[in-house]
């Protein structure tokens, strides 16, 4: 345990190192990067593809030299939803995250199982950058609007479900759904670790606000800065505007997938979700499934007991048990 523990580490902290040396994210990338990404989706980067936090790092690594590259399985603009799988998965990455390093993992996994995969890039703050979803929730709500619609006139489907972590499960996913229209055009949304109810950072978000302003002020025009951290400070007022009329949209299915060592989001429970009226909710405590599986919030999008919530949450009438691999590292 003390080894996989020390290489978990060792893993983290190159990555950590290195992502902190490039600017965090852009909302305005050009058209061609862009379409250029959704031609060829690159091969997977990361060998470590089912071993929870061990695997982020790598997958990061593999985004430093193209942070706007698609994970493999995604973005395959020809890919018509079948009978089996209706409606296309769009997978929606977390605060400083890429699609890259975000869903190496998860994106072949479901497009082996039969979907059409995609996985945007957003919120950036300045072109190319490492870390993205770094910018005011409300304006990348609006390009995951552009994006569902791009999904669905290619694919000819009527509505989209969207595979979100953290902020991409939570906060931006429902402010979309409730500001931008989206209710009508998504089936279900499963969020991973979601920044439902905004979180404390395990009591130190005030002072991560505060480092943020001062990188905001040093190094903006590198894009070190990110209003997406406030919106997500618990008691923020995006939070109290998204919420003032409930947690849910009517039409909409909506399954979180929560951790108990969860210390990005804390406290873990505001995770969850109470269903509205025409709303459907269920809320996964992983350890209630898996005891042994210590997974927190990096690693969520990494491990294969949460692989296969997903799958039994797009596909409930073909659901499976899940086998509960050791997941012994709760980061």
């Amino acid at each position: 345990m003390r080894r996989i523990l020390k290489a978990a580490g060792a893993v983290l902290a190159a990555a950590a190192c290195l992502t902190a040396a490039v600017p965090s994210a852009s909302a305005a990338a050009s058209a061609s990067r862009h379409a250029a990404a959704e031609a060829s989706p690159a091969p997977p980067a990361n060998p470590l593809s089912r071993l929870g936090a061990l695997s982020w790092g790598p997958a990061a690594l593999g985004s430093v030299t193209n942070p706007d590259r698609s994970p493999a399985g995604a973005n395959d603009f020809a890919c018509k939803p079948s009978a089996a799988h209706p409606y296309p998965v769009v997978l929606v990455h977390g605060t400083f995250e890429n699609a890259f390093d975000n869903w190496s993992g998860l994106a072949p996994v479901l497009k082996k199982a039969g979907y059409c995969v995609f996985a945007l890039n957003y919120g950036e703050s300045a072109p190319r950058a490492l870390m993205k979803a770094t910018g005011p929730i409300a304006a990348s709500a609006k390009q995951l609007a552009t994006y569902v619609d791009k999904v669905l006139a290619a694919t000819g489907a009527a509505k989209v479900d969207l595979v979100g972590h953290s902020q991409g499960g939570g906060l931006m996913a429902e402010w979309y759904l409730r500001f931008e229209g989206g209710a009508a055009k998504v089936h279900h949304l499963v969020g991973i670790n979601p920044s439902n109810h905004g979180t404390t950072a395990s009591g130190t978000i005030h002072l991560l606000d505060a480092a943020l302003d001062v990188a905001g002020h040093v190094g903006k025009p590198l894009g070190l800065d990110s209003p997406a951290a406030k919106d997500q400070t618990i008691g923020s007022p995006v939070l109290q505007q998204l919420y003032a009329k409930g947690d849910t949209e009517p039409g909409v299915a909506y399954t979180t997938i929560v951790s108990r060592t969860d210390l990005v989001v804390t406290p873990y429970t505001n995770q969850f979700l109470t269903a509205g009226p025409g709303a459907t909710v269920r809320n996964i405590l992983l350890q209630d499934v898996c005891p042994l599986d210590l997974t927190g919030h990096v690693g969520g999008p990494y491990d294969p007991n949460v692989y296969q919530l997903v799958r039994n949450a797009l596909d409930p009438a073909h659901a499976e048990p899940v086998r509960c691999a050791l997941m012994p590292i709760p980061v």
